[in-house]
This record gives C-alpha cells, structure tokens and sequence, in this order.
C-alpha cells in the first residue's frame, strides 16, 4: 500500500488543558504536528483539491479541538485530534504530537511532548 504524507507542523494554538486549575483557568501556548498518510496518487493525477485532504480544513478542525476543548492530558488531547482527523478526512494514518513549552514541574526543559498514532480500523 501506498502512503504518501501531508504533514502540518508546528501548528500554535492557545488552550485550557492541564490538570492543575491554573493551567486550566489561564490556559496557555499549545504546539501541534500532524502528519496524515494516504495515496495521493489520484491527487496528483488531477491536481483538484477535491481529490486529496483540504489541510486547511484540518488546521480549523485541530484548532477547534484545541481551543473549544478541555483535557487533563496531553494523551487525551492528540487521540482526540487523531480520531477526529480520521473520522472526517479519508486518510489511512494520523500522527500526531502535542507539545507544551510551558510545563508547571520544578525543573529546566524545553517543553513536553506527546505522541500518537492511530490507523482507520484499528482500536487504540
């Protein structure tokens, strides 16, 4: 099978997840990639928009999720972005990789990552 890859990277958002109340209340700066894998053959071969996935259409759905939501958990956050890419756009596989730079930890790093990916047809 073909897979060929869209990918969307470094996509900013501003969110309310975290399990403490002051991320939740405050919020703060979410980082999102996804990658999108399919057959873009037919896309190619027509070279329509209507033949392969409007990824501007799935910037607004990862930005919905993203802004309209509230999760506790990171994991939660990219298996919804990932069930929700594959429920509405006719792609094989999602991966997906959350990050969030501003981590409530007594400690020195650059963010915290989370990553998933999920296929049409298997079960998490």
């Amino acid at each position: 099978m073909i897979m060929d890859r869209i990918t969307l990277r470094n996509m900013v958002f501003y969110g309310s997840h975290g399990v403490s109340p002051a991320e939740r209340e405050l919020g703060q700066r979410f980082e999102i990639d996804l990658s999108m894998f399919g057959d873009l053959a037919g896309a190619a071969a027509t070279d329509k928009l209507h033949s392969t996935t409007d990824y501007g259409r799935v910037y607004e759905l990862v930005e919905h999720v993203v802004t309209a939501r509230v999760f506790n958990l990171l994991e939660t956050l990219a298996h919804v972005i990932a069930q929700d890419v594959l429920a509405e756009f006719p792609v094989e596989r999602v991966d997906v990789v959350v990050r969030k730079p501003r981590v409530p930890i007594r400690g020195t790093l650059d963010f915290v990552e989370v990553g998933v990916s999920r296929s049409r047809g298997c079960a998490p």
